[in-house]
């Protein structure tokens, strides 16, 4: 497998997830661009593409047992799609059913209209809702009259959403919304690492409602200006590995499958003039040479690549934790529901003690997804409150979900199809001082010649973030060409 002699310069991209991808494609592109030959390898260790995209097609379901939406406000994923052609087959979410809910003392409650993730943009809805107790709602009512925070050092999620809004929103919407976006714990969790949005509220008009009403007016203008083409979510007809198998199909015989980088290692190009910079070893005995390397796999196992060459960056790549999590996708027939759920899903607060941390309804979110008169509905388990979740083994774990659509559905039979998906150390957690820590990891992976990491782990977990941080590594990379330091 090992190519030395070959004089075209070689990038070899480690990891087939989103990042890897738009790395490899984003390197072809400059190296049109610029008419500069480039060789781009992608070396996938497993015999699929997309790692936590993932979509099975059967019976006429189309499910997803990962992330299954791309947040359409941030650009980077978008002019990926358009780039590919697939703009024809992208879908917004079916508006009618355009509501969250929350598990409160054992039943759905919708989340106030005018909730934006931890803080209300309008405040009649809160005052209607049957979430918060009158206290709750006296204290989110408050909020333009608490201090503005002077202090920089970081803060938990945790305790900011307490200090301007009080427990109650902690409890009942901030702690299950975290444990859905992040399976995390908020109390862990740097809220200027995962909602600097509202950071900055805070810096700006002293208040979150405050900043969200003025954020609506000028998301509003903005709208009546340029006219709103998506919703706020969107997907693919055939599902999200629509545009990780199109990445793909574009790289074509530059993806290598089942091919697991296992070691590392640092060359010398000047004492053997054919000799390229780094030698990937992969299983079998076999490898792969290249003049670059862009490395998107996670924070654990890029640690354990780099540290022959690096052993404080090795460190603080393994010092990023992770959780794991499960997804269980069930099938019911809509006669079996004592109610047909009219929204997107729901969230379940860990003071509810129940066995998931949030539910939705793929078929009601997004058209297509399932047969006539069935409802595709997915369960979430894990997390990092919920680590023992994942020790049940799959029948329990299935039981776990279908148990807990019941008794909050009213769902009165067995699901007709069930689908489970385990993955572990899948989501990084952006705990206090992680802003900090991405900063030194990216100083001291620079001190790499031709080396460049790149992952959901430094500076957003989104579909859009992982896009933008591959397509960043790759015109660092590329950029390193044109000085002409990795040839």
């Amino acid at each position: 497998m090992s190519d030395q002699f070959s004089k075209v310069p070689r990038v070899a991209v480690i990891g087939g997830g989103i990042t890897g991808l738009a790395a490899a494609c984003r390197l072809r592109e400059l190296a049109a661009a610029h008419e500069i030959p480039l060789e781009t390898i992608l070396l996938e260790s497993t015999d699929r593409v997309g790692g936590a995209l993932e979509t099975v097609r059967s019976g006429g379901y189309v499910i997803e047992t990962g992330a299954d939406s791309i947040l359409s406000e941030k650009p980077p994923a978008l002019r990926l799609v358009k780039q590919l052609g697939l703009e024809a087959e992208v879908i917004g979410t079916q508006e009618r059913f355009r509501r969250t809910y929350v598990v409160h003392r054992g039943k759905l409650v919708p989340i106030p209209d005018g909730f934006s993730l931890i803080a209300p943009a309008l405040l009649r809805p809160v005052l209607r809702s049957k979430l918060f107790s009158l206290l709750g709602k006296l204290r989110i009512l408050a909020e333009p009259l608490i201090p503005r925070r002077r202090r920089h050092e970081d803060e938990s999620l945790a305790a900011f959403v307490r200090r301007r809004l009080g427990r109650q929103v902690l409890e009942r919407i901030a702690q299950p919304l975290a444990g859905g976006i992040y399976t995390a714990d908020p109390a862990m969790l740097s809220v200027a690492a995962t909602m600097p949005r509202f950071v900055e509220m805070e810096r700006r008009y002293g208040s979150l409602i405050r900043g969200l009403k003025a954020a609506s007016r000028s998301s509003q203008a903005e709208r009546e200006v340029s006219g709103a083409r998506w919703s706020l979510f969107i997907s693919f007809a055939n599902g999200i590995a629509q545009l990780t198998d199109a990445l793909a199909t574009r790289l074509g015989s530059a993806v290598r499958y089942r091919a697991h980088v296992t070691g590392l290692e640092r060359q010398e190009p000047a004492e053997h003039p054919r000799r390229r910079m780094w030698r990937l070893r992969l299983e079998d005995d076999l490898s792969v040479e290249a003049d670059a390397v862009v490395c998107t796999i996670p924070a654990y196992a890029a640690a354990r690549l780099v540290r022959p060459h690096n052993e404080y960056l090795s460190v603080m790549l393994e010092s990023i934790e992770y959780a794991s999590a499960a997804t269980v996708n069930l099938a019911f027939r809509e006669k079996d529901f004592a109610t047909v759920p009219h929204g997107f899903g729901f969230v379940v607060p860990v003071i509810e003690g129940r066995k998931i941390i949030a539910g939705s309804f793929s078929s009601l979110k997004y058209s297509g997804r399932a047969p006539g008169g069935m409802v595709l509905a997915r369960a979430f388990l894990g997390g990092a409150l919920q680590k023992d979740l994942m020790e049940l083994d799959d029948n329990e774990m299935i039981g776990a979900a279908t148990e807990e659509f019941s008794a909050l559905l009213g769902i009165k039979a067995a699901p007709v199809l069930t689908k489970l998906r385990r993955w572990p150390r899948s989501m990084p957690q952006y705990a206090l001082g992680h802003l900090q820590r991405a900063s030194v990891i990216e100083q001291e992976a620079a001190r790499l010649p031709c080396l460049a990491l790149a992952g959901a782990f430094l500076r957003g977990v989104g579909i859009p973030d992982c896009v933008q941080a591959g397509e960043s590594a790759a015109e660092d990379i590329f950029s390193e060409f044109r000085r002409a330091r990795c040839r």
